[in-house]
């Protein structure tokens, strides 16, 4: 599997599996195996998904190494402010069963994150966090956290796919030495995604399917994905991008597919913040 090193010196599968969306615990332990079966090791959940617990079983009952998996997980809005944002992880160690973490990342921007911060901070020093980052954090937001805390963020996964390609944004993390990670690498479906022509005439070039090109793609301008599927057969073909490379035409090709903006949501929007902020995990 090829790697990414974050800031720190940790190594990181530039292709993991996430588990956004698996609500119901038993088949999200059922998928969570049969990724690892496949052969991922790179896990990605969160407080929100409410499915740590069938990832920490997953892992446990697999019979593989702890140190062989990176585990991710995020705090959640609900959860920030330091003294909660220290119960919060103390409870995501616990249901993942594993007494520390490979990644830990604020989930939104929203309540009191610098305090969330700190406390990732402190586990990290204390060795309970191998890395700490942010998610969906806007270049403004970004910028702001990474200039006013000890530790800059090392990741920062944001929603990154040939539609939303975030190439000023991924400029602005390398000037921080912050690793780009995709949510929605599929971009769930959206504008037609898996008939997208462009994609599907690279892929014939290559016998790839379009989800494979997808991930090519932004595998080759070095940002870490984490497609999720419920289905072995995707599992297996989502891992199997590495026997192919894209050329400059290629890439070329897939960029005029961008149009700089999300298909899910802006943190403009005061409606969705208000929701976002209402929520509890």
């Amino acid at each position: 599997m090829e790697t990414v090193t974050l800031a720190n010196g940790v190594k990181m599968s530039i292709l993991g599996f996430g588990v956004y969306q698996v609500n119901d615990l038993e088949e999200c332990e059922r998928v969570v195996s049969e990724a690892i079966e496949v052969g991922y090791r790179s896990i990605d959940t969160a407080q929100a998904y409410g499915n740590e617990a069938a990832v920490g079983n997953a892992i446990s009952k697999s019979g593989i190494p702890r140190e062989e998996f990176f585990i991710t997980t995020k705090v959640w809005i609900s959860n920030a402010g330091y003294e909660k944002a220290k119960a919060s992880i103390d409870e995501s160690l616990e249901l993942l069963q594993t007494d520390y973490l490979d990644l830990l990342l604020i989930h939104q921007p929203f309540n009191d994150y610098y305090g969330t911060y700190r406390a990732m901070e402190e586990y990290y020093k204390a060795g309970k966090i191998k890395a700490i980052g942010v998610s969906n954090f806007y270049p403004d937001r970004f910028i702001d956290i990474a200039e006013f805390s000890e530790i800059k963020p090392m990741v920062n996964q944001v929603e990154t796919h040939v539609f939303n390609q975030q190439v000023e944004a991924q400029k602005i993390m390398q000037e921080y030495n912050t690793q780009i990670e995709s949510w929605g690498p599929f971009a769930e479906g959206k504008n037609d995604f898996f008939n997208n022509e462009i994609l599907k005439e690279i892929g014939d070039k290559y016998g790839k399917s379009v989800a494979q090109v997808a991930l090519r793609y932004l595998i080759q301008r070095n940002v870490v994905v984490i497609p999720k599927t419920v289905t072995k057969e995707r599992m297996i073909q989502n891992f199997d991008v590495f026997d192919f490379a894209l050329t400059d035409e290629d890439m070329d090709a897939i960029l005029t597919l961008n149009q700089g903006e999300s298909l899910f949501f802006s943190h403009y929007d005061p409606d969705l913040v208000k929701t976002l902020t209402k929520r509890s995990k």
